[in-house]
């Protein structure tokens, strides 16, 4: 299922100068301000069209040409090292009271071409060819895949034990977020973690589906062209795994630009054809599955859905997401397709109601809506049926750094 691998990372004085946000939070411009100054900032790897004229088509071949350069000036600079021997890494997360500790490792391409390693998610495929670009002018995977398993305590207690002593990063980044890093050396620990893992009915993609099937297309290409004799590096992809239950999802809300031709008051009386609509004297951050908050006219309503309405077999139906999408987006507003259609757009939770009240003060939306998070175990069941999810079902906080472990493919 997983193995241990020689990780490409900042050497300990250099963690918070190479430490950066995912590649794809970020537009150009925040990765351009983000980069200034910042010559060993990852994000001259993961972006690096900001070292390029303006303009430049961040698809074009001289953009991962330059993330390969980039990545050797660090490594020659003694900025980036890789270890001798493959290794785990254990990863922990702190954002305020929040704390996952989490194993860094090379998980099996052939377990995810086996769906042992499931996905709930559609991908796109200009944006897996993006991801394969960057692999194969790299040399490398850069950006982690983020899983969980289903809780395990024997695992989660082994990787809070190897989780001491001085570790090889620790940086506290965007929002307050702490990352730290410990190395597992020891071969019996090495070995136990292995053996946990390849126990395991299934890991679960949590983030980076794009970056995950990338990998596979590479093995794929890879086992065409490569001597069974050279380095078989191309059929792992680099992870980090989670326990089920200390992942955090935050909401995903939504906003939209009109009413579909509906009086505020038209719209609410719509509403009630599904939902028991309560004025609100404040925002409202629903703390139940099937409760919504609405914000409309500076007006904050809650919304909960007459409950013969949850379907209770079918676990992507019964999520929020698709009761707001199946019951006030496609019937009431026309918004059919949310991954296409202009008049929506997507709010991450960390925002907060808060967020919501300005996008509408800015004049350009004309509802918001807020969301009770999805769960873990919801994102679990959809996998395991060989579901989908609707677009936007999760924001996970806190993040992933990249830059702290690389994979290299040789």
């Amino acid at each position: 299922m997983i193995r241990p691998f020689r990780g490409l990372r900042p050497v300990p004085a250099y963690a918070a100068d190479v430490a950066a946000p995912p590649y794809d939070v970020l537009s150009f411009d925040e990765a351009y301000a983000r980069a200034a100054g910042r010559p060993w900032s990852f994000l001259h790897i993961s972006r690096p069209e900001i070292d390029l004229p303006p303009g430049t088509d961040p698809h074009a071949p001289q953009v991962y040409a330059k993330a390969a350069e980039n990545l050797q000036h660090m490594l020659s600079s003694g900025v980036l090292e890789r270890d001798a021997a493959a290794l785990y890494y254990v990863y922990r997360l702190t954002l305020g009271g929040h704390v996952q500790t989490g194993l860094v490792c090379a998980a099996a391409v052939a377990e995810y071409d086996r769906n042992r390693i499931r996905k709930h998610e559609h991908t796109r495929p200009d944006k897996e060819d993006d991801r394969v670009a960057q692999i194969e002018a790299l040399n490398a995977q850069t950006g982690p895949v983020l899983m969980a398993y289903p809780s395990a305590p024997a695992v989660d207690r082994l990787l809070a034990q190897l989780a001491s002593g001085t570790p090889v990063a620790d940086v506290t980044a965007d929002h307050g977020v702490r990352h730290t890093v410990w190395t597992v050396r020891a071969p019996d620990a090495i070995a136990a973690v292995s053996a946990e893992f390849d126990t395991m009915t299934a890991l679960y993609i949590a983030d980076g589906h794009h970056r995950s099937a990338a990998a596979s297309r590479v093995a794929r290409a890879r086992r065409a062209r490569v001597s069974h004799a050279d380095s078989q590096e191309y059929e792992y992809f680099l992870a980090v795994c989670f326990a089920h239950d200390q992942m955090q999802i935050l909401p995903y809300n939504r906003v939209v630009s009109d009413l579909n031709g509906l009086s505020a008051e038209a719209f609410l009386q719509r509403l009630k054809g599904s939902f028991d609509v309560e004025t609100a004297s404040s925002a409202v951050s629903p703390g139940n599955r099937g409760e919504f908050g609405l914000y409309l006219a500076r007006q904050w309503y809650r919304l909960i859905i007459h409950a013969g309405l949850i379907p209770v077999d079918d676990p992507v139906a019964r999520l929020d997401v698709s009761l707001l999408a199946d019951h006030v987006l496609a019937p009431i507003l026309a918004i059919h397709d949310p991954r296409t259609d202009k008049r929506i757009d997507f709010v991450g939770g960390i925002r907060g109601t808060a967020e919501l009240e300005a996008r509408l003060a800015a004049g350009r939306f004309a509802a918001a809506f807020s969301l009770h998070p999805t769960h873990m175990e919801d994102l679990m069941a959809v996998a395991d049926r060989g579901q989908v999810m609707p677009p936007k079902s999760t924001w996970f906080e806190p993040k992933l750094a990249d830059g702290l472990v690389s994979h290299v493919l040789d």
